[in-house]
């Protein structure tokens, strides 16, 4: 069986992830490396396993989450497609069950806010869980005058946290903001599409988004 575990050992998966991310250090973006993946890959669990779904579920989402940006690797630009077929040619190599690679391909390939769609509950997850992590230790940029929106906006984030209520109706990003380095505005610049799919996502799974800033509810 291929497990989380031998996804995450296997050395060309390691390659690709830390050469994708070097390539997107040379661009001037945000780190998208295994503090990155693995991040996403414990929210989709979270996400999957509080909702109920089966461990095998939550076993396809959390590879999903470390191998969706593997696609950086061959460029920016449609990534989540270039991932996605990566992923299958690893996945078949290891000869994965055909339907649990569809499944895993299907994440990867929808993730993106510029062409994804929540079509299932492993892309949905996946949605929430990478489109939710922003935190100041994903900006490399050590120079805070020459910060760009993006170094800006995540820089100013001291907590972000991803939460489903207990009722199993509403799930909440709850982010604390330091606007002495970005506003509310500049979030909402670059992340309003992001934030527009994970309301897609989350009605995928039957629930409510709401994204709160500051203690104030802003969707």
């Amino acid at each position: 069986m291929i497990t989380f575990d031998s996804i995450r050992q296997n050395p060309a998966v390691q390659a690709y992830i830390s050469r994708a991310d070097e390539s997107l250090l040379a661009q001037g973006f945000t780190e998208h490396s295994f503090a990155h993946v693995s991040l996403v890959a414990e929210n989709v669990a979270y996400i999957l396993r509080e909702l109920g779904y089966s461990e095998h579920d939550v076993e396809l989402a959390r590879i999903a989450a470390y191998l969706h940006d593997i696609g950086n690797l061959v460029n920016r630009i449609e990534h989540s497609q270039s991932g996605a077929v990566m992923a299958f040619s690893i996945l078949d190599d290891m000869q994965m069950p055909a339907e649990d690679i569809a499944t895993i391909v299907t994440a990867i390939g929808n993730h993106d806010e510029g062409t994804g769609v929540p079509v299932n509950a492993v892309a949905a997850a996946l949605i929430l869980a990478d489109k939710s992590d922003v935190r100041r230790s994903r900006v490399r940029n050590t120079d805070t005058s020459t910060f760009d929106i993006h170094d800006r906006v995540n820089y100013s984030v001291r907590k972000s946290q991803l939460k489903i209520n207990e009722e199993h109706t509403i799930v909440k990003l709850k982010l604390t903001v330091d606007t002495h380095y970005g506003s509310v505005m500049d979030y909402f610049e670059i992340f309003l599409d992001r934030m527009i799919l994970c309301r897609k996502a989350a009605e995928k799974l039957g629930l409510q988004f709401k994204l709160i800033i500051n203690e104030q509810q802003l969707i």
